[in-house]
């Protein structure tokens, strides 16, 4: 979630299933109109139009993307997880039309967020409050914050959903389910249902404000007062299944981190990356979003600050001891174990054609070769990423469709390549080798 000087505008969010629809099938209208118009313009100039041209205009994108952003939801988290989760593989077209979906969204005006509240809290509810901010301090797909103070001087954090969200979910992946497809961007053959299915079932997650809480719970009870993070803590009094009351915590976005001392840059990332191996290896829960806006720094502790807990998962165990398996063969050297592995995991499955498994494999083992190469890996000097991407674009252009990945896994990898940009935003050096085999080497 984003600073609140930073938001777009107060848009009344669609809350009915058929306005909802009635914007998607408008703004389908409105794109499809655009691209008749420009193909006769194009037909009057001699020229012969392609579709996919006449789709990816400034104009078209923007009308997608902000129509989306507005409609919130599971609208925009299925961009978002379309562009996140499965940007390594599908044309950068469809990121970039999605890209405004990772940016701040519009919140709802002051008259939504009171019918939202009176619904929660009842009609009487500013009397429990010394002050409420009806201005968000951040806004999201799912919902929106609020700064509040209890009498007693308590400050708090009040996430409320937006109205319609739930309910909608379903007929909201659908429509951008066939919204995408009509798109022409997706390879032949590329499988979206799997990613729209889980969209579905994390969308209902995430909505689900009372389990949040458990999951935010959960993990002060895992990390306690650990000397390297904050959490707020539950106002359960307050908190709903669509209202979730917390702890303010004074904090500057995590990206603040860019202007301190290497050695403070260092250490923070070396600190996450820390977490995120504890959550795969020791908790076996994860929170698997890694929006830079979930982690922010308080400059007088120094310690990180960790927010929303709504996308938490359990790691199942056998896929830990497959990451724990793989770990140690890379790092071995070990190329035919690793291509074992990969197979069991689903990664690489063996039904994929000798011409594209072995460049995958040489993707996978040139990481390896960059953490033994590199013990302490600068992520702003290193070309790896480059490279990498270099690779998976040739993939692509040899027609390379890849398989459904197994949605466990595709979690733990989104909050690796997360950690991944982090770390090269805040130009730190990690030393990826050592952390990693100390937990690859447990049993």
């Amino acid at each position: 979630m984003a600073n609140h000087s930073h938001l777009s505008r107060p848009l009344a969010v669609p809350a009915g299933r058929l306005s909802r629809f009635g914007r998607m099938g408008s703004m389908a209208a409105g794109v499809a109109g655009r691209m008749a118009f420009d193909g006769v313009r194009q037909l009057g100039q001699g020229a012969r139009p392609n579709t996919r041209d006449l789709l990816l205009t400034p104009a078209n994108m923007r009308r997608v993307a902000d129509e989306l952003a507005r409609m919130r939801g599971a609208a925009m988290k299925v961009g978002q997880l379309v562009s996140m989760d499965t940007g390594d593989v599908l044309p950068p077209e469809l990121a970039e039309i999605m890209a405004r979906l990772r940016a701040d969204a519009d919140f709802m005006p002051p008259r939504q967020l009171r019918d939202v509240l009176d619904a929660e809290w009842g009609g009487g509810w500013r009397a429990l409050f010394a002050a409420f901010d009806v201005r968000p301090i951040a806004a999201a797909s799912i919902g929106q914050v609020h700064r509040a103070r209890l009498p007693d001087g308590t400050e708090l954090a009040i996430k409320v959903q937006y109205p319609g969200i739930a309910r909608s979910i379903d007929s909201d992946v659908a429509n951008i389910g066939r919204l995408i497809r009509l798109s022409g961007l997706l390879p032949e053959g590329f499988a979206l249902e799997p990613y729209l299915d889980e969209a579905r079932a994390q969308l209902r997650e995430e909505a689900d404000y009372g389990a949040e809480a458990a999951h935010l719970e959960h993990f002060v009870g895992l990390l306690g007062d650990h000397e390297s993070f904050v959490l707020p803590r539950v106002h359960a009094p307050l908190s709903t299944g669509r209202v979730l009351a917390m702890t303010f915590v004074a904090s500057d976005p995590i990206e603040s981190v860019e202007g301190a001392a290497q050695e403070t840059r260092d250490r923070v990332m070396r600190d996450l990356c820390t977490l995120v191996l504890r959550e795969l290896f020791e908790f076996r829960v994860m929170q698997t979003d890694p929006n830079f806006a979930n982690y922010r720094f308080d400059q007088t502790s120094g310690r990180i600050v960790l927010l929303d807990f709504g996308a938490t998962r359990t790691v199942p165990s056998g896929l830990t001891d497959q990451m724990r398996a793989l770990i140690r063969a890379g790092m071995r050297d070990a190329r035919d174990e690793v291509s074992d592995i990969v197979a069991e995991m689903e990664l690489v499955p063996l039904t994929v054609a000798p011409e594209f498994r072995t460049p995958i494999l040489d993707m996978i083992m040139l990481v390896f070769d960059e953490l033994r190469a590199h013990p302490v890996l600068d992520l702003a000097a290193s070309d790896l990423s480059r490279r990498l991407q270099h690779m998976g674009e040739n993939l692509a252009r040899d027609g390379f469709v890849p398989p459904p990945v197994p949605m466990d896994l595709l979690y733990v990898q989104r909050k690796v390549a997360g950690m991944f940009l982090l770390a090269r935003r805040l130009r730190a050096r990690v030393p990826v080798a050592d952390l990693i085999a100390s937990y690859a080497e447990r049993a």
